[in-house]
């Protein structure tokens, strides 16, 4: 597994950036302590600065486990505005629920338990940011079950797209760079999913796409047209 940030930096990006309150510094603890994946608090609030910037009223994401990510997406809504959250795991979408009610995001929130590219079908756009954080390898499906509901302006985001424990950088690196024939090269799913996914949203002309090495790195597509 590759090192996106060097820790002093990293360290570095979480003193710069802003404070978690309360409930963020026992999720984050949480996380710690039992192992559970999350984004982080760098791009946690990278996450709420773009809803800020888009002027975000509704946000979609596709796996959101305990809350963590939809909680920094959350602070910057409207007291109208919407998330919706989507979990296969019934615990964790409980977790996510009791935490989001903590901060007091319950009321804007909507949790659905189920496959969140069934759940993308039920729901209209427009979507003004989106979170893909679910099976590597459907990162593809996700965007094109959303990309027609996010409007000009909107934002969505992928995280691991760099790297994660299931992901073989080397062979991604590989891939994008057409350092090798990509239908030759041997790659697990996972890896595979994220290539497909930059190749994707990288040739989208209705989509700017950057890459951020922030916690495992997330892919910014923002929709120019």
């Amino acid at each position: 597994m590759v090192d996106v940030l060097a820790d002093e930096i990293e360290a570095f990006a979480r003193a710069v950036g802003p404070d978690p309150d309360e409930t963020l510094v026992e999720m984050d603890e949480f996380a710690r302590r039992e192992g559970f994946p999350h984004v982080g608090p760098e791009v946690g609030a990278v996450l709420r600065l773009l809803a800020r910037l888009t002027d975000a009223e509704r946000i979609f994401e596709f796996g959101s486990g305990y809350g963590y990510s939809a909680y920094w997406f959350a602070e910057a809504l409207p007291d109208d505005g919407e998330i919706v959250l989507t979990e296969v795991d019934e615990d964790e979408l409980e977790m996510a629920r009791e935490y989001m009610a903590a901060g007091g995001y319950d009321d804007l929130a909507r949790y659905e338990l189920g496959d969140a590219l069934e759940t993308i079908e039920t729901y209209d756009g427009p979507f003004d940011a989106v979170l893909i954080d679910h099976q590597k390898h459907r990162y593809v499906d996700a965007f094109e079950a959303v990309r027609s509901k996010v409007p000009q302006g909107g934002v969505v985001v992928a995280d691991n797209a760099v790297t994660a424990g299931i992901i073989e950088f080397d062979k991604l690196r590989e891939i994008l760079e057409e350092e090798a024939d990509p239908d030759a090269l041997e790659a697990n799913e996972h890896t595979r999913g994220i290539a497909d996914y930059l190749a994707r949203v990288r040739e989208d002309p209705e989509f700017e796409t950057v890459l951020l090495p922030l916690g495992e790195g997330i892919a910014v597509s923002y929709r120019v047209a």
